[in-house]
């Protein structure tokens, strides 16, 4: 399998994706990358959850997920959001197929901690012949973050987290957050690449700052493996190359900074 983009779209911003966007992920294709879209959908499931009247609360920056919790986080994911990315795609004559990870055992994970988060877990596996075999039939997959434990018993997973794991279970070359942001300013300018240790700085002297934090730290979490760049970019579809790459700021550890500038 030739080179192979994971993208990440975060729940705040699905409903803001512009069609200019999907039609870089098709470009993408088109120039012979293959795309795997990994989703969140936080807001549509607040919405719903308080439609419902169904209570929720956050234990250090999860979301507590008891059976009904989980019940609509899977009716929000797996339904609204993740069909409606795939007729974006499909609107734009691409082909793309929804899935959940409960779909073929895609993800299989286990609890995190029961008492204190419920059905939250962590992936430990993703049937990766059957995401290739996807790729290779030419679909672009659209995954939502739900899995299965070994008995079989739904868990809810965080999005940053899943596409991190799928990216590196597919030796994928590169993983891509897509937020609402153009990617990392110093002084009003992009940067277009930073190290690890550039964004230790950065933070320490507050360049970096709010919201972006967790961003470049997700980033840097999931330079493992065969990943050996991660990049944050808006999901405007503004900010592209000829070749469709999603231009934003791209994090890399040293080691490849230098074989590239060599």
């Amino acid at each position: 399998m030739e080179y192979i983009v994971v993208v990440k779209c975060g729940g705040s911003t699905v409903d803001e994706l512009s069609p200019s966007f999907f039609e870089s992920i098709c470009k993408m294709k088109e120039n012979g990358k293959h795309p795997v879209i990994v989703h969140g959908g936080g807001p549509a499931i607040n919405g719903m959850l308080q439609a419902l009247q169904i209570e929720t609360e956050f234990v250090d920056g999860r979301r507590k997920t008891t059976p009904k919790v989980l019940e609509t986080v899977e009716m929000v994911l797996s339904g609204k959001v993740n069909k409606q990315i795939v007729a974006q795609i499909q609107s734009v004559n691409e082909k793309a197929i929804g899935l959940s990870g409960v779909d073929a055992k895609l993800l299989t994970a286990t609890a995190i901690e029961r008492e204190t988060l419920g059905l939250v877990g962590k992936i430990k596996a993703v049937n990766v012949s059957f995401l290739r075999e996807l790729l290779e039939m030419g679909y672009i997959p659209v995954i939502a973050p739900i899995a299965l434990d070994e008995r079989g018993e739904k868990l809810n997973i965080n999005a940053d987290e899943a596409a991190g794991a799928i990216a590196s279970a597919l030796q994928a070359e590169e993983l891509v957050f897509v937020t609402d942001v153009d990617g990392v300013l110093v002084d009003g300018q992009l940067q277009e690449t930073l190290s690890v240790s550039e964004i230790d700085t950065y933070i320490e002297d507050g360049t970096i700052y709010g919201g972006m934090i967790p961003k470049v730290n997700a980033a840097r979490e999931s330079l493992t493996g065969d990943i050996k760049k991660v990049t944050i970019a808006n999901g405007n579809g503004k900010n592209t190359d000829e070749n469709g790459a999603l231009i934003g700021t791209t994090i890399m550890k040293e080691e490849f900074i230098a074989q590239e500038d060599a």
